[in-house]
């Protein structure tokens, strides 16, 4: 069984693709998840940089992996890992106060202490009740967590969503507590977005794509990231165009009958801005940081299917998900969308064959493995919403064989270049080094 502290995989625990797995693989993916936690810091460098063997290692167990797989792709990303810190029992005993918790969160070295506080949190009373308290309890506290759990280039939502997910209250411990050591430094962003909207769950007018138009062709929006900005959101977007973007972003929101709808119309859009962003004729290639909306987008179906989730708290999921796509499709440039170079691709490969290809890739550490599950996931997800041509055809642009076509366009792109992708796609500098595609 499944605990806080022992990580426990079985053979059913495949995630919402629901794909077939075996007790080998099962009892791997166990043995090296509970390796990382035990050994491992949630950061690999002093820089904030994230470990992402869980990610990694959850990903290709549910497309399918070996368990030789497995351990090859825990072999490759464990080398470079930091060692997890002790744990300070006396500042564990003080987080349950919330003047001591806000006092010692966002400091990276105190995460063994955070994930010892929300593992004993989740012993005492439970996930729900625990993910509700610090994350949806709509208190300072609470609003604080969630801006957090969109922090780090939204690693704490993701590594959260996969313990839900999977069904494993260790990796929702180490969720929580990542989040907490996280920066609330997009506060001024998403509450301001939250009151411009006039709250949480009003009615939806405009789809994701109709903002995304909008940001381009707002002239302060799409100037206001510099190539030599360092944080190219807090020094660029949020610094020279904050209430533009906020203005922007606040027209996405979702109502209590278009969950289902708005859902679906989040993945599909933001594997349309990621898909599109290319620049021809260099060779296809996915920009890192747009990378990252995509492959957290499927989490968003762990969230809101848990029963202990308030209707209210999940629409808030929903709308700051939307809103923060929008802000890091604006701070990389807000880049023209070339859906041609994905409707006229020529794939090689199955579904199959692509989780093939991915789970045996040398160089992969979870980013293209949790790519290519977010794209068959959007396959399932929006099919229902593709039929209907009038309602849903302008904000579902990817459709039918564009899924697959896309899966083949990430196997292609990381095969052979020294770089799998590239960083700030609406830049030229960033092209600078990406060869042309062949004339053949």
């Amino acid at each position: 069984m499944a605990t806080t502290t022992q990580v426990k995989v079985l053979k059913s625990d495949t995630g919402i693709l629901d794909r077939m797995q075996n007790d080998h693989s099962a009892k791997k993916a166990s043995e090296l998840l509970q390796t990382d936690m035990e050994k491992h810091h949630i950061f690999f460098n002093e820089m904030g940089f994230h470990d992402h063997i869980t990610h990694h290692i959850l990903t290709s167990f549910a497309l399918g992996a070996s368990p030789a797989a497995l351990q090859k792709a825990f072999d490759n990303n464990s080398s470079y890992q930091l060692p997890r810190r002790p744990v300070d029992e006396a500042i564990v005993q003080k987080l349950g106060s919330k003047d001591e918790f806000n006092a010692y969160a966002e400091k990276r070295d105190q995460y063994p202490n955070f994930l010892a506080f929300f593992q004993r949190q989740i012993d005492s009373r439970g996930i729900g009740p625990v993910v509700n308290e610090y994350l949806f309890a709509n208190n300072k506290l609470a609003d604080d967590m969630l801006v957090r759990l969109f922090g780090g280039l939204i690693h704490p939502f993701i590594h959260l969503g996969f313990g839900l997910e999977f069904n494993q209250p260790a990796i929702v411990a180490q969720g929580l507590a990542e989040t907490a050591v996280h920066q609330a430094n997009l506060k001024p962003f998403l509450l301001p977005a939250e009151r411009a909207a006039g709250g949480v769950g009003k009615e939806g007018q405009k789809s994701l794509v109709q903002l995304q138009q909008e940001i381009r062709f707002n002239h302060k929006l799409r100037t206001s990231v510099h190539w030599d900005d360092e944080n190219k959101i807090l020094d660029g977007v949020m610094t020279r165009a904050p209430s533009e973007m906020i203005e922007i972003a606040s027209q996405f929101s979702v109502g209590p009958h278009q969950i289902e709808e708005k859902l679906a119309e989040l993945v599909n859009a933001v594997v349309y801005f990621t898909g599109a962003a290319q620049c021809p004729p260099k060779c296809i290639k996915f920009d890192f940081f747009y990378m990252h909306c995509v492959t957290s987008a499927i989490f968003l179906r762990a969230f809101i299917s848990q029963p202990w989730l308030s209707e209210q708290n999940k629409l808030r999921i929903l709308e700051w998900k939307g809103r923060m796509d929008l802000l890091v499709y604006t701070s990389r440039g807000a880049t023209e969308p070339h859906p041609e170079d994905i409707s006229t691709y020529n794939p090689r490969l199955s579904w199959e064959e692509v989780f093939s290809k991915t789970v045996n890739h040398d160089r992969d550490d979870g980013h293209a493995a949790k790519f290519i599950r977010t794209l068959a996931y959007g396959q399932e997800l929006c099919q229902p919403f593709e039929r209907d041509e009038g309602k849903y055809k302008e904000a579902f642009l990817i459709r039918g064989d564009m899924w697959i076509k896309l899966a083949n366009m990430v196997i292609d792109s990381i095969q052979e270049s020294d770089s799998m992708w590239i960083r700030n796609t609406g830049f030229p500098e960033a092209w600078e080094g990406v060869a042309e595609r062949s004339k053949l």
